[in-house]
Order: structure tokens, then C-alpha cells, then sequence
């Protein structure tokens, strides 16, 4: 962060999580997420997720209800939304390195 607001380098956006010292990851939320928490950045940066599922996590603490429309009861992903972390699928216990790539999006049906 400089004066004038972020360096280059920084991600625009959000971060939620502390300040450690490993890269965070980058997780680009899906345009209805987005439009469904107001205040939602389309890029946040999170630290120290170990897990889909701890991402989860600090995405709910910071937009409350965030994970009921992410995760069902069972938990597990929702049907009609697709995790994917460093361009692979991805499930609640799929680990995330510091500084891994992760899509959040609405899956795409029909017929």
C-alpha cells in the first residue's frame, strides 16, 4: 500500500484474513454473488486458508450468509456453483497454497 492508495502489485479489491507474510489467495466471486452482498469485491485477496472450506469461512465472516449460498447443509458445494482452485475442481477439502488462483461461479445449464 503507498499514500496515493494501492501499489501496482496489490490486487484491487477486498482482502479479508490477517496480514502473514505468504501471498494470499486471489478469489474471483461470480457477478451474482456479487449483486447478492452489496459491498462484495468480484477480486478478494484471503489469508491463511488452509481449505475451500476455511475460504468459505472468511467469506462468510465478512458478507454474512455468504456460505449458505456457496455450500448446502450437507456441507458440501452447492450443486449450481463451481469452485475451481488453480484452474482444477475443487471441493470443501481441496487445500489452497498461498497465493493460489480460485473461481467462486454459478454453474451454467440448460438445454
Amino acid at each position: 500500500m503507498t499514500e496515493d492508495g494501492p501499489a501496482a502489485s496489490e490486487p484491487a479489491g477486498e482482502r479479508v484474513g490477517g496480514a502473514g507474510t505468504a501471498p494470499p489467495a486471489l478469489v474471483r466471486l461470480s457477478p451474482l454473488l456479487v449483486t447478492l452482498f452489496p459491498g462484495a469485491a468480484a477480486l478478494v485477496a484471503i489469508d491463511g486458508a488452509g481449505t475451500v472450506a476455511d475460504l468459505v469461512a472468511a467469506l462468510d465472516a465478512r458478507h454474512p450468509g455468504m456460505a449458505a449460498r456457496i455450500c448446502d447443509e450437507r456441507p458440501a458445494i452447492r450443486r449450481h456453483m463451481n469452485v475451481f482452485v488453480d484452474g482444477a475442481r475443487a471441493s470443501l477439502a481441496t487445500p489452497i497454497r498461498p497465493g493460489a488462483d480460485i473461481f467462486i461461479l454459478t454453474a451454467i445449464s440448460g438445454g
